[in-house]
C-alpha cells in the first residue's frame, strides 16, 4: 500500500497515525519531494473526479485570483495546475495493489475499506 501526500499536512498525519495504530504497513510517497506524474493524476481524477482531487480549501488554491480559479475548469487544466502545484492535491491518496482506493481521511471509510 502507498500513501501519497506531504508529511507536514495534518490530514496526512491523521491518516498515517490511523494506519500505524491498526498495524497496516505502507510506503509513503512525498509528492512534494518525489513529484507525481500526469498519468497518476489522470488515474486519480478518473476514479475520484478532478474536482475532488483538486483541493480548493488549501492556501495554494486560495492564493489564486478568482479569474485564475475560474480558468481551471476541465480535468486537463486541473492536472496541468496540480503537476506544478502539488500542494493543491487533496491528500492523502491511498493506493492498494496499484489502484487508488481512498482520498482524504475519514476514519469510518478507512475502517470499512482497510480494516
Amino acid at each position: 500500500m502507498i500513501v501519497y501526500g506531504i508529511p507536514n499536512c495534518n490530514t496526512v498525519k491523521k491518516s498515517i497515525d490511523w494506519l500505524k495504530s491498526h498495524q497496516i504497513d505502507f510506503e509513503f510517497h512525498d509528492f512534494k519531494k518525489k513529484g507525481i506524474t500526469t498519468e497518476k493524476l489522470a488515474e486519480w481524477c478518473n476514479i475520484f473526479g478532478w474536482e475532488t482531487v483538486l483541493n480548493r480549501k488549501g492556501l495554494t488554491w486560495k492564493k489564486l485570483s478568482k479569474d485564475e480559479q475560474m480558468a481551471i475548469d476541465t480535468q486537463d487544466k486541473a492536472i496541468a495546475y496540480l503537476i506544478e502545484n502539488t500542494s493543491a492535491i487533496k491528500r492523502p491518496v491511498i493506493e492498494r495493489d496499484g489502484k487508488a482506493i481512498l482520498i482524504s481521511f475519514d476514519e469510518e471509510r478507512y475502517a470499512q475499506t482497510l480494516a
